[in-house]
Parts: structure tokens; C-alpha cells; sequence
């Protein structure tokens, strides 16, 4: 496995695989980890997961849920990687939007890991396509993310259906009443707790700015800022469906290279998008809090927060896009003079401190 990392220029720990790889390789109890999106988490869950299983026993033996389809694909796509240089270990990922029959003729064959969405893991279960009976190890990854989607009911049913499982390893970014009471009913009390000091809970690499813009003055001001990056990419928040379609195609018509992503796309066309984006064919692109979740692409330069997200938490998701494996990034909100107390709030309760962006 050494070589594969090496491959991967994965030389040096990240803070989080540094806490989580040691104890789970030697332990492999119950987890529960504070870590964003950006921070290494797929290598702390995934090298010592891959270091439990018995590539003889033909059954599965590790389960991995993650909130989206693109993060689902994410990790599958990682733990091949990882498993170049080891023995024969077989990873499946299933997720909705890919044709579940397929999946399910997938299944078929020897399989040691699967990575799941988890509506479509739940679909798997009822067609008979799998069971859970032989998983030692449950990974929820991005559980606060997987709750506000809606995914409570599903992943009470996963977890009353691994029962036999030896750990289940919980990361999450932040740590609602709702996950504390999933941890508290699903997990050992002696769970062990890797708590990043709570400056680290948004990713220190990201430049926090606001830039004082009234409703009329931000798509002038959007045209402006995008014209001066250059080669610069990145992703542009907007609350509505409605909004982020406009926004795009006032963009587009500036002659920015630009996609919107949101809630109504088919998944066809989403993946196309995605892959244009991520290929650089794209530069910018605007999105929707939902329908941007588990979006990972490298280098991205910025976010910016065409509207402040109405939770909280998605601010800590939304600026976590960029910065992303050890760079720079920037995170600006376009906000009205009365929205300032609205950035104090978010200094005071992330502990970041902003400044404004001077046009």
C-alpha cells in the first residue's frame, strides 16, 4: 500500500489522518471525528479499512455511506486506488442516478466494500441484491450533510441492520442535536472522540472576506471580480433554483464560460456539467446548496456566496469547496450593510475572522 500512496503523493499526514489511521488500524472501535470536507478524511477512514478485510472471504465486509452520489463515487474511486499494491480487494459503489440493475448484476460478483447513497443502498436491500449480514465495519461520512438531506429514517435502518458490525466510524463537520443523538443511540459510550479544536472546524487555509453589495449591484459586481481572475475557477452560491438559472445566464451572456448546477438537472446532465467543470472546460459555476453537495475539484480559487446560506452549516460546507489539500483560497459573501451582523455571527460561532473585499 506504501507504493500506492507514494503514487498518489500522499507523503505527509493531514492533521485528521494523523488523530483517526493510527487508532483505527490498531483499535478499529467506534469513532466519532469532527473533520470537513477537504481535509484528507477518505485516506483516514479508507487506508485502515482496507487493512481489515479478508480478501479471502468472498462477503462484504465494509460499508461506506456517503450523503451524495458524486462523494459516493469519490471514495470508491480512492480505495481502488489504494488497493493497487495489496492483495485482491474489491470495492462497488452504489449510488441513485446509474441504472440499478447493472448495479445490482455488479453486486453479483465477489465484493468486499461497498460505498453507498444511501436511498439506493436501501432500494438494493429491498430488490434482495445484498445483505449486511457479514459487515464488521459501518463509515458514515459527511453525517451532519446525510441528516439535513433528509436520510434520518435510511440510516437508522442501515444501522439496525449491521448490528454484528465491530466499529462504526462517524465523521462529521458539525455535531447538531441530531447527530448527537445518533451517536448516543448507535454507538458505544466509550466511542473514541477525535474533537479538532474548534478553530479548525472551517479549514484555516480559506481568506474569509464580505464585500458590501446592494441586490441591483451584484451581478455588475460578479462580472467584474470574475474578469479579473484570469485563469482563476470557482464556485458561485446562490439560495433558489430560479436564481442560480438567471444568475448563470446573465453570466453566460458576459461571456464567461459558466454552468448552473441545481436541484431540477437530470442526472445526465449533471454529469456532464461535472465533468466539463472539472476537465476546466468550465470556469465558473453556479450552484445551489443542495445540489452542490459532495462537489470535490481540485484548485478551486474561490467561493463566493452570491446570497448567505440560511444555515449556518452551510457556510462551513459552502467555503470548504476551495482551500482544499494544503492551499489558499478565498470564501467571499456579497452582502447588504444590513446582513454585517449576520458575518458577526458567523466570526463569533466558527471563530473565523473576516475582512472586507475593497473593489
Amino acid at each position: 500500500m506504501i507504493p500506492a500512496l507514494d503514487e498518489l503523493g500522499i507523503v505527509k499526514p493531514t492533521p485528521i489522518q494523523k488523530q483517526v489511521i493510527p487508532f483505527l488500524i490498531q483499535d478499529g472501535g467506534d469513532l466519532v471525528a469532527q473533520a470537513q470536507t477537504g481535509t484528507g478524511k477518505t485516506a483516514a477512514f479508507g487506508l485502515p479499512l482496507l487493512t481489515k478485510i479478508d480478501p479471502q472471504a468472498k462477503v462484504i465486509q465494509g460499508l461506506v455511506i456517503a450523503p451524495t452520489r458524486e462523494l459516493a463515487k469519490q471514495i470508491g474511486k480512492q480505495l481502488f486506488r489504494y488497493t493497487k499494491y495489496t492483495a485482491k480487494i474489491f470495492v462497488e459503489v452504489v449510488c441513485g442516478g446509474d441504472n440499478i440493475d447493472r448495479q445490482a448484476e455488479a453486486l453479483r460478483r465477489p465484493t468486499h466494500i461497498v460505498v453507498a447513497t444511501p436511498g439506493r443502498l436501501i432500494d438494493m436491500l429491498k430488490r434482495s441484491a445484498l445483505n449486511l449480514d457479514s459487515i464488521r465495519y459501518l463509515v458514515l461520512d459527511e453525517a451532519d450533510e446525510m441528516l439535513s438531506m433528509g436520510f434520518k429514517k435510511e440510516l437508522l435502518e442501515i444501522l439496525n441492520l449491521t448490528t454484528q458490525r465491530q466499529g462504526t466510524w462517524l465523521f462529521s463537520a458539525t455535531f447538531p442535536h441530531a447527530i448527537q443523538l445518533l451517536i448516543k443511540n448507535s454507538m458505544s459510550a466509550n466511542a473514541h472522540a477525535v474533537q479538532i479544536d474548534q478553530t479548525h472546524v472551517v479549514n484555516r487555509d480559506i481568506d474569509h472576506r464580505y464585500a458590501y453589495c446592494s441586490r441591483e449591484d451584484k451581478s455588475r459586481f460578479l462580472i467584474d471580480f470574475l474578469k479579473r481572475q484570469k485563469d482563476g475557477r470557482g464556485l458561485i452560491f446562490c439560495r433558489t433554483k430560479a436564481g442560480t438559472n438567471a444568475l448563470c445566464a446573465e453570466l453566460a451572456d458576459a461571456g464567461f464560460l459558466v454552468e448552473a448546477i441545481q436541484g431540477d438537472l437530470m442526472q445526465k446532465e449533471r454529469d456532464k456539467i461535472m465533468r466539463a467543470f472539472k476537465k476546466q472546460r468550465i470556469q465558473f459555476l453556479v450552484a445551489t446548496d443542495v445540489a452542490a453537495r459532495g462537489i470535490d475539484v481540485a484548485d478551486l480559487n474561490f467561493v463566493i456566496h452570491h446570497q448567505l446560506p440560511e444555515q449556518m452549516e452551510y457556510y462551513t460546507h459552502r467555503s470548504g469547496r476551495t482551500a482544499r489539500a494544503g492551499k489558499k483560497g478565498m470564501s467571499l459573501a456579497l452582502i447588504d450593510p444590513r446582513e454585517k451582523a449576520q458575518i458577526t455571527e458567523l466570526e463569533n460561532k466558527l471563530r473565523v475572522s473576516f475582512s472586507e473585499y475593497r473593489r
